[in-house]
C-alpha cells in the first residue's frame, strides 16, 4: 500500500484517493473477497482525514469496487470476470429457452435515486438563481453540450465539438427533426420489429418507411442490400422490441452500407449504457470517421421516464444544412432541468448511477 495525494492537482483527495484503491482492486493487488485497509490505516498511509476516506470508501461501495460488512470493515467485491459474465450468462440463458425480460417504459428500478436528483434540482436553483430566467442557444446550453463532450469521450469513445450536439424534449422530437432535414430523401429504412413511435413519427412527417426484417444479429443482409432508401434508422443494442444486439461485424455492414450509398444511418442508442459488461458496447458512430452516422441517445431512460431530455450529434458536413433547415427551432428543454444534467455529468453522478444499476443487472443474471 502506497498512496499519495498530489496537493498541486485539481482532483480533490478523496477522488485521488479512490482512483489508487479502485485500481489496487481492479488490478488483483486486492483479490475478490479480500479484506481493504482500514479507514484509520489509509489516513494515516496518505496524510489524510478519516472523512476523507470515508468519501473514497463510499465511491468504492457505489461503484461495486468494494462492500461493507458490520464490525468487520471493507473487502473488495471486484472480479476480473464481471466484465463480461453478464453477456455470457445472458447468452446461455437465451440458448436454454429461460426468458427474457424485455425493455419496460415503467420504473423497472433503473431510475436515478430521487433524493440526489432532488439535492442536485436545489443546488442549481440555489447557484444559478435567476440566470434560469435567461434563453439559452437553440440547440441547447453550452454548459450542458460541453459536459456531454467530456462524458461521451470518455464513456463512449466519442469525440465530437459541442457544436454537434442538440439538446431536444426526448426521441421523439429529435426523430421529428431528422425527418424534417432529411424530408427530400422521401423514404427512411427501419428494423422490422422496432419501437412503434419511430415508424409512426416518420410517417407523420412524410416520410415512406421501409421495414428490414431482423436476423439474430441484426438486419438480414440481403434485407439491407434489396432496399431503396438511403436512411437507416437502427437500435444497435437491445434493440425493442426483440432484445436483438448487432454484432461488430453487423455494425460495420451498416457503415459500409451507408457508404457505398452516399447516406446516412441515424443511430438510436437508447438502452446501451445498461450493457450487461463494464464498459458500454461501442457504438456505429465511433466506428464511422467518415461522418456517415447521427447518434441519438435520452436522459429518459437512464434518469426517469419524466425526464424528457434527449440529443443529437450532427456529422461536421451536416451542420450547415442543419443550421439553415432547422436551426431557428427553440431548445424546448427547460434550462433548470438542462443544468441539474449539467451538473449530474461533471459531478460523475450519472455515471456511478450507470456503473450501480450495471452491477445490480450482471448480479441478477449470475444468481
Amino acid at each position: 500500500m502506497n498512496y499519495q495525494i498530489q496537493e498541486q492537482e485539481n482532483t480533490p483527495a478523496y477522488q485521488q484517493l479512490y482512483a489508487q484503491i479502485r485500481k489496487d482492486i481492479a488490478t488483483g493487488v486486492y483479490q475478490y473477497g479480500d479484506r481493504l485497509p482500514s479507514k484509520r490505516v489509509v489516513a494515516a498511509e496518505a496524510g489524510v482525514s478519516l472523512i476523507t476516506v470515508e468519501h473514497a470508501y463510499e465511491l468504492l461501495l457505489e461503484e461495486g469496487y468494494a462492500e461493507a460488512r458490520e464490525r468487520s470493515g471493507y473487502f473488495a467485491s471486484y472480479r476480473e470476470d464481471d466484465l463480461y459474465a453478464g453477456e455470457e450468462v445472458w447468452e446461455r440463458k437465451e440458448r436454454e429457452g429461460v426468458s427474457i425480460p424485455q425493455p419496460a417504459y415503467v420504473n423497472t428500478g433503473r431510475d436515478f435515486p430521487f433524493l440526489l436528483y432532488a439535492k442536485t434540482v436545489r443546488r442549481v436553483l440555489s447557484d444559478y438563481g435567476d440566470r434560469l430566467f435567461l434563453k439559452e442557444e437553440n440547440a441547447g446550453s453550452p454548459q450542458l453540450r460541453h459536459a456531454l463532450v467530456s462524458y461521451l469521450a470518455r464513456s463512449r469513445g466519442i469525440r465530437v465539438r459541442p457544436e454537434q450536439i442538440v439538446v431536444g424534449a426526448g426521441s421523439e422530437y429529435l426523430y421529428s427533426l431528422v425527418a424534417q432535414l432529411f424530408f427530400a430523401e422521401g423514404s427512411i429504412a427501419i428494423e422490422d420489429p422496432s419501437y412503434e413511435k419511430i415508424s409512426k413519427v416518420y410517417t407523420a412527417e412524410g416520410l415512406t418507411v421501409e421495414k428490414l426484417p431482423m436476423g439474430a444479429d441484426g438486419i438480414r443482409t440481403e434485407a439491407l442490400q434489396e432496399s431503396t432508401a438511403k436512411l437507416l434508422h437502427v437500435t444497435p443494442y437491445d434493440s425493442y422490441p426483440s432484445g436483438i444486439t448487432a454484432t461488430a461485424g453487423k455494425r460495420a455492414e451498416y457503415v459500409h452500407w451507408a457508404l457505398e450509398r452516399k447516406g446516412f444511418i441515424i443511430e438510436d442508442d437508447f438502452d446501451s449504457e445498461f450493457s450487461f459488461s463494464a464498459r458500454a458496447k461501442d457504438t456505429v458512430f465511433a466506428m464511422a470517421p467518415e461522418g456517415c452516422v447521427i447518434y441519438l441517445n435520452t436522459f429518459s431512460h437512464t434518469i426517469a421516464p419524466t425526464v424528457r431530455v434527449g440529443y443529437m450529434i450532427l456529422p461536421e458536413e451536416l451542420l450547415e444544412i442543419f443550421s439553415a433547415k432547422l436551426g431557428f427551432y427553440s431548445c424546448a428543454v427547460p434550462l433548470l432541468e438542462q443544468y441539474v444534467l449539467t451538473e449530474l455529468l461533471n459531478g460523475g453522478d450519472f455515471e456511478r448511477h450507470i456503473n450501480r444499476v450495471r452491477r445490480r443487472l450482471r448480479k441478477g443474471m449470475t444468481s
